[in-house]
C-alpha cells in the first residue's frame, strides 16, 4: 500500500506539521467552546477569592472528563480540550515511529518507541 519512495523527509515534515497544526487548532477550538459555555452559565456569578477550590474530583480522571464533556459541562469541555492539546505531541511521536518504520530505520523506530512509551507512562501516571 505504501512504498518507501512515498516517504521522503520533506513529505514526513509536511505531514508532521499538519498533524501538529490540526491538533492545536482542534484543542483550541474545544477549549474556546468550553470557555464560552462556562461563561454563558457562570459569567455573572460573583467570584469568591477567599476560598480556593481546584477542579472537582470527577475532572481529574479521563472518564470523568469525557462524561462531563459529553454532558456539555463547560469545565469538562475545557478539560477535554486540554487533553487533546497534550495528546498532540504524543500523536506526533507515534507518527514519527510509523514514518521511521516505513523508511526501515530501525534504530530510530526503537528510540521513538521508547519515547512514546515514556510519554504514555507519564500521562497514565498523572491520572492515577
Amino acid at each position: 500500500m505504501f512504498r518507501k519512495s512515498d516517504w521522503t523527509d520533506l513529505r514526513i515534515e509536511i505531514v508532521i506539521g499538519n498533524l501538529l497544526r490540526a491538533g492545536v487548532t482542534l484543542a483550541a477550538t474545544v477549549v474556546l467552546v468550553g470557555g464560552l459555555r462556562f461563561l454563558a452559565r457562570y459569567g455573572f456569578a460573583p467570584a469568591n477569592y477567599r476560598n480556593f477550590s481546584g477542579e472537582p474530583s470527577n475532572l481529574r480522571a479521563w472518564s470523568g472528563i469525557v462524561q462531563a464533556a459529553f454532558g456539555l459541562h463547560g469545565r469538562g469541555i475545557i478539560q477535554l480540550g486540554l487533553l487533546l492539546l497534550m495528546a498532540t505531541p504524543v500523536a506526533r511521536v507515534a507518527f514519527s515511529a510509523f514514518a521511521f518504520a516505513m523508511e526501515k530505520d530501525w534504530l530510530y523506530v526503537g528510540i521513538t518507541a521508547l519515547v512514546f512509551l515514556i510519554l504514555l507512562y507519564s500521562m497514565a501516571g498523572s491520572f492515577a
